[in-house]
């Protein structure tokens, strides 16, 4: 998984979805279960799977060029109070985007909420997971070094 970025002042409906489309499935749908209040909604469209085309550059910087395709599944719902929420994850996972989905939409209404029981729990889940494996990371750095011989 990515590493989770910071949530940000000037999109956090963005910053919310992109915690949703990294979190696992089975977490998404334990903090799901245990969610009192599940509005009445609707599919709009989906869930449904399909292909992406995934681009790269070369270097970093170069021509980009078709990468290959991913499996993506994407949800629209609509809440009988109005509000339509949208979602897309990598994967085949349709429960999970349309639940994704359903929150988008429930945080249109309330942020606060959605962020006090499934965002903020996620990101600190991820930020946690992201820790660990960094430290795993750093404990097989290896440095090299260069003596100087003492011949010139």
């Amino acid at each position: 998984m990515p590493q989770q970025q910071a949530q940000s002042d000037d999109n956090p409906r963005r910053d919310a979805m992109e915690i949703l489309s990294h979190a696992a499935p089975e977490r998404l749908a334990a903090l799901w279960a245990s969610f009192a209040d599940k509005p009445a909604h609707v599919r709009v469209r989906g869930p449904e799977t399909g292909l992406v085309m995934v681009r790269a550059r070369a270097g970093g910087g170069g021509n980009p060029f078709n990468l290959g395709e991913a499996t993506v599944t994407r949800a629209t719902v609509r809440l009988s109070t109005g509000e339509v929420g949208h979602a897309y994850a990598l994967g085949r996972d349709a429960a999970k985007v349309e639940i994704a989905a359903v929150l988008d939409a429930l945080f249109q209404r309330d942020p606060a909420m959605i962020t006090t029981q499934f965002l903020a729990p996620l990101a600190a889940e991820a930020e946690a997971a992201d820790r660990v494996r960094r430290e795993e990371v750093a404990a097989t750095k290896v440095d090299f070094f260069t003596m100087v011989r003492g011949d010139d």
